[in-house]
């Protein structure tokens, strides 16, 4: 993965911190009181709200802008869509309805699921989707003044029959023209069992947790001249339907390879299987059958080997991986957090180690852990050996990983088994403590002198969002050029600011303590470039404990928007660039949302006059920031 292989030239070791550049609240900040003002509240129904949902609800954006226009939207708590316009002289805004969404009605099939927050999405300066958060996509005609044009009505039924009588909530995220000329809808909405099984016994009882939930992303097709027969509802023209353990971060259309970007915390499968396919056995599991006078052998057929051995003491867990002897260290992606491991190695041999972020019996000191690949010697097989140090000292770990989270393998008992690589591992702690890799066979080389002595593993952890990377076609299928290795999961910490950079795909991902700028190579099949460095980004934003948005504008600045409320933060936290080698950066602190602003709901930028301006859409309040970018 692109995170794991920065350009080291354009890292700085050297950095030293952020220091502070006042910017003049009155100058740069204006608060604008909305007549329309939009809602936070969504829960209905007697489905709880899951962990998932929650968290992309906290992280949804409720502001849209139309690049087209340098305009932006938003639907309010009464199902009003409004459009907000910004003069190009004062900068003063004007907020216009534009059309009243119907109230969705509450039956006791819908009922049984969480409704979503409406949503939309400019697919140009004279169409906008619409999603009502219930089930409903209106695509409306905007007029040069007055309401906007109802096109069409669609529905996507929850059993998959335009015929159902219910309609599944999801949620709006992009709206693109494809390359035959028509265009195309990305939703989500929580996947929802046609015929759930019903339970034995209630769902919490003893230590039984609920099953995981499941997302689906749907690409749903749109005639440019389509029109409504008969004011009927239809259904969604679906393309094609992946499906994740959560939903999506953020997504892109890269036009130059008519792909589409998921970026998730888990790879998006395709949804192509039906739900009752025959079951088909492994090739371990196949057996001959005899016929005539055969008679079938007698002799026992080898069991497959256990994918790893480990160990443990009281402070620390030894995991041990046989691979072929011609992996190379850049074929092995090994990332540790305080709850999770990921052990991925690429190659074309059969069974090779894929833990995608899965979880652990108990918890880990990242910091203090490591791993070491040794193939020497002219052994057909290697150990790819992890070195775990435990966050609990003294508590025994009946496995490696949580149960279904991984296979379970038993402890080798006799220590002495794994003898041979104690004992090399001696050897590489010693290079560790000093900071270099005397063995060459893949330590680190230590964490910055900025974070010495000021790591903290469980606040780390939580710096930007875990994700993985998942292309999909125009028409559904997986592009040829993927690379085996995009579910490797990596850190996030802050996407394109939507409106002035809608044209680039781009991410700042964590490394270290700090954030790389990744951009995709237009035409390049999926290749990504280490533009930029924002040293020691992550460093400082672990320290932000309400960050409800972070956003770049290119290599120029990363902005760190707080949810705020009306007694507590609401900041702007601007980190700009730093030049090469520079041992500091610059850092501009305003204020934005709580008091009678309320919560910040949404970001976007729109060019006025030439210049960039922030939109930043509170509960209260419509604050426009200027001169910052």
């Amino acid at each position: 993965m692109f995170s794991l292989h920065p350009n080291r030239d354009l890292l700085n070791p050297k950095f030293e911190g952020y220091k502070l550049e006042p910017i003049s609240q009155e100058a740069a900040v204006a608060h604008h009181p909305i007549q329309y003002r939009p809602s936070q509240a969504t829960v209905s129904g007697r489905a709880p709200l899951s962990f998932q949902e929650a968290q992309s609800r906290i992280r949804h954006n409720h502001l849209v802008i139309d690049t087209n226009a340098n305009r932006a939207a938003y639907i309010d708590g009464e199902l009003r869509v409004v459009l907000v316009h910004v003069d190009d002289a004062s900068l003063q805004p004007t907020f216009t309805v534009i059309h009243e969404l119907p109230a969705p009605i509450q039956t006791s099939s819908s009922d049984s699921f969480q409704r979503e927050y409406p949503s939309l999405a400019f697919l140009d300066a004279h169409t906008l989707f619409v999603s009502d958060g219930c089930g409903s996509l209106y695509v409306l005609t905007l007029q040069a003044a007055g309401p906007a044009h109802t096109q069409a009505t669609y529905q996507l039924p929850t059993s998959g029959d335009a015929s159902s009588e219910s309609s599944l909530p999801f949620r709006v995220h992009n709206a693109v023209s494809l390359s035959d000329g028509t265009s195309a809808v990305l939703l989500s909405s929580k996947h929802i069992e046609s015929n759930p099984e019903t339970p034995s016994s209630p769902p919490h009882q003893g230590h039984h947790r609920p099953p995981s939930p499941h997302f689906d992303v749907f690409a749903a097709r749109f005639a440019t001249a389509e029109a409504q027969p008969d004011n009927s509802i239809l259904p969604l023209d679906i393309i094609w339907r992946r499906r994740g353990t959560d939903v999506p971060l953020y997504v892109a259309h890269d036009s130059s390879q008519k792909t589409f970007l998921l970026v998730g915390h888990s790879a998006y499968e395709p949804v192509d299987a039906p739900m009752n396919s025959p079951y088909e056995p492994s090739a371990d599991e196949m057996m001959p059958v005899p016929r005539g006078d055969e008679a079938t052998s007698t002799q026992a057929v080898p069991a497959r080997p256990p994918p790893y051995a480990w160990t443990q003491d009281s402070e620390e867990l030894t995991i041990a991986f046989p691979l072929p002897s011609t992996t190379t260290k850049n074929a092995i992606n090994v990332l540790f957090s305080p709850q999770t491991l990921t052990v991925i190695v690429r190659g074309e041999a059969a069974e090779l180690p894929r833990y995608s972020a899965v979880r652990l019996w108990d918890g880990i000191s990242p910091s203090s852990s490591f791993w070491t690949w040794d193939a020497q010697g002219s052994s057909t097989y290697g150990l790819l050996t992890l070195h775990l140090e435990k966050q609990h000292a003294g508590t025994r770990w009946p496995h490696i990983f949580t149960a279904g989270a991984g296979e379970e393998v038993s402890e080798t008992l006799d220590p002495s088994q794994l003898y041979h690589i104690r004992e090399a591992l001696e050897k590489y702690t010693t290079s560790l403590q000093e900071g270099r890799d005397t063995s060459g066979l893949g330590l680190g080389s230590g964490v910055p002198s900025l974070a010495e002595g000021e790591l903290d593993d469980e606040v780390d952890s939580t710096v930007g969002s875990t994700v993985c990377l998942t292309w999909v076609t125009e028409d559904g299928s997986s592009p040829t050029w993927t690379r085996g290795d995009t579910d490797v999961p990596f850190n996030v910490l802050s996407t394109p600011l939507p409106g002035i950079c809608s044209g680039e795909v781009s991410l700042v991902v964590k490394h270290t303590i700090d954030g790389a700028l990744f951009t995709l190579v237009s035409g390049g099949a999926g290749t990504w470039t280490h533009s930029s460095t924002y040293s020691a980004l992550a460093f400082v934003l672990a320290s932000k404990r309400d960050t409800r948005f972070a956003y770049h504008v290119d290599s120029n600045s990363v902005l760190a928007f707080e949810g705020g409320s009306a007694d507590f933060g609401g900041n702007l936290y601007i980190y700009r660039n730093a030049a090469s080698k520079a041992t500091s950066a610059k850092q501009s602190i305003l204020k934005i949302g709580g008091g009678a602003a309320g919560s910040v709901l949404g970001v976007g930028a729109v060019h006025i006059g030439g210049q960039a301006v922030v939109l930043c859409l509170c509960e209260g309040e419509l604050v426009v920031i200027r001169d910052i970018l």
